[in-house]
């Protein structure tokens, strides 16, 4: 039976994938809602004649293909980081990061007034700060705005907040397994933040050592080495308490100046894709969406707060790139897309109670929100960036009457 399952999820969300495809929408919340359809809260409630109940649970093997798929994801951010372009262009995304971190503070306050209490306000402030690298690179390409001025402000941001989450989820999962005591989870914040200065030194010092590893016109010798380094290091982080993301993320690093990067990008981005549906497939299959009547003010509180606060603060990253009114407008609406690593950042919640180091009915609180939040404005920002011509329109009118359109290539 257990092959059957996993047998149904992969029809669902290639289903699922198809269907969002055709409707020009991501195809993030289409795997979540094929989850939620399929699992023991929506499926599993209904009970059908002579069969009783039937739906798919949440196999070990859909729980460690969630795992992987968070691996392969942060994996392929960190192959996409080239050192020598960060730091030539250093200053503006520094200052485009920063002006970013305003919706990390908001996210804070809203957190703080919703749950009065410190722990749960910062995983959603994380939630709601971090924007989806994986779907904005996505529209970027669907609408030819790749090559346009207005994707080096967008990307840089994202490089910005990528670097950031990757310390924030090593001291938030510290905080969460610490069971929310910040003297016990003191050392496990060190331990995580020693283990990260340890990545950043192979990253920085051992790409001869990287080069090495993948040194062969083999390319499935290739793709198994880079997989094996990869899996063993996030093994050997969760091992220690640290995040398993962050371990992926870094070891990326470490591989993008290799020679081999591009043919790693090629190999493994289908098992990247494969693995990643399997995870948002699971988030919809632990999530209970009868919650979302619960969160839905909530969710809806936080979507009019922080989509602003995200157009405001990406249009004005758009300036500090010196780009013009309208293309700084696509920044900021390009921006409000969230997706998975807000989800990544809710699973921290659900993995605390489920090692009985976090309240469960708390955690299945921030996951139905970040789950709910992030269908809202996966739909939104794509959305938003698909119809930007009316608020560029705006803003061109409003913020540039006298200066010239920005250039760039394609529309």
């Amino acid at each position: 039976m257990a092959l059957l399952d996993v047998g149904v999820m992969f029809v669902a969300v290639a289903v699922a994938g198809w269907l969002a495809n055709r409707s020009g929408q991501s195809v993030i919340p289409a795997y979540i809602l094929a989850g939620m359809l399929l699992g023991k809260f929506v499926l599993g409630r209904i009970a059908l004649p002579a069969v009783g109940t039937v739906y798919v649970p949440e196999t070990e093997f859909i729980s460690l293909g969630a795992e992987l798929g968070i691996v392969f994801l942060l994996f392929f951010v960190g192959l996409e980081f080239n050192l020598d372009r960060l730091f030539a262009r250093g200053r503006q995304i520094g200052t485009a990061g920063t002006i970013d971190l305003a919706n990390f503070g908001v996210g804070l306050v809203f957190g703080w007034f919703v749950f009065g209490a410190l722990l749960p306000a910062f995983l959603i402030a994380g939630i709601v700060y971090i924007s989806s690298s994986a779907v904005i690179t996505k529209s970027l390409i669907d609408l030819g705005w790749i090559a346009n001025d207005e994707a080096e402000p967008l990307l840089g941001t994202l490089v910005y907040e990528d670097l950031l989450i990757a310390v924030y989820l090593s001291v938030a999962s510290a905080l969460v397994l610490g069971g929310g005591d910040v003297a016990a989870a003191a050392v496990d914040v060190g331990i995580a933040l020693a283990f990260i200065a340890g990545l950043l030194a192979a990253v920085r010092f051992g790409g001869p050592l990287f080069e090495r590893l993948v040194a062969t016109d083999n390319r499935e010798f290739v793709a198994l080495r880079a997989v094996a380094a990869v899996v063993f290091v996030a093994g050997a982080a969760l091992a220690l308490g640290v995040s398993e993301a962050v371990a992926a993320f870094f070891v990326g690093m470490a591989f993008a100046p290799t020679d081999q990067a591009h043919t790693i990008e090629t190999v493994l981005e289908p098992v990247r894709d494969l693995f990643a549906a399997v995870f948002f497939f699971w988030i919809g299959l632990v999530t209970d969406p009868a919650l979302f009547a619960d969160v839905a003010a909530l969710v809806a509180l936080a979507v009019v707060v922080t989509t602003p606060t995200k157009v405001v603060t990406g249009y004005l990253a758009g300036r500090a790139f010196d780009l013009d009114a309208r293309r700084s407008t696509r920044v900021g609406l390009g921006m409000t897309t969230r997706g998975e690593f807000s989800l990544i950042i809710a699973t921290v919640a659900v993995t605390g109670a489920s090692a009985g180091m976090f309240d469960s009915a708390l955690a299945a609180t921030i996951n139905a929100f970040a789950v709910a939040y992030v269908l809202v404005m996966a739909v939104l920002g794509t959305t938003l960036m698909s119809y930007s011509a009316p608020f560029e329109s705006i803003a061109t009118s409003w913020l540039d009457r006298d200066k010239p359109d920005g250039g760039g290539v394609g529309g």
